[in-house]
């Protein structure tokens, strides 16, 4: 594969485009070489509907388009970033504070950290943000036909060859 893979789209802040930013980052996630149903797809669909929510709930109308980059590098590392042009950062609620919603960074923070990765916040040169995340790029070994056995280990796969018993 290529050093370097990079896709990007914006979309309008509508919440209908949180389910085009999911299926955007899926499906190309998908042609790099990620098989939709697996966890990491799910983890990733999860954190992908969070950071585009945010961008359509907590930019207050101030931000009429959103921008969900994605990047691949040396097939080692992915960032998923989404941009807005909202000035205000997110906050993190207190665990005590009673609201319905406002727990969405949360969320994104534990399931980053739970695949190794790490969440950025940055502001934009335009006076907007970027909220991303960067996970280890780990794509399930593919199916191996007869006479080979499928090892998985953490975050590592390995395929080792099954001896056959005639």
């Amino acid at each position: 594969m290529a050093d370097h893979l990079e896709a990007s789209v914006t979309l309008p802040s509508d919440p209908a485009s949180v389910s085009a930013a999911r299926g955007y980052v899926l499906s190309t996630l998908a042609e790099w070489g990620l098989p939709a149903e697996t966890d990491a797809a799910d983890t990733i669909r999860l954190i992908v509907s969070e950071l585009a929510t945010n961008a359509v709930q907590h930019t207050l109308g101030q931000s009429p388009t959103f921008t969900v980059d994605i990047e691949l590098h040396q097939d080692e590392q992915l960032r998923i970033g989404v941009t807005d042009s909202h000035p205000r950062l997110p906050k993190r609620l207190p665990a005590a504070v009673q609201q319905d919603n406002g727990r969405g960074l949360v969320i994104i923070r534990w399931l980053t950290a739970e695949c190794g990765g790490r969440l950025r916040v940055r502001p934009t040169r335009e006076g907007g943000k970027t909220v991303s995340i960067e996970l280890p790029w780990t794509v399930p070994a593919q199916q191996v036909t007869s006479g080979a056995q499928q090892v998985t280990s953490g975050a590592q796969q390995v395929t080792t060859a099954v001896q056959q018993e005639p």
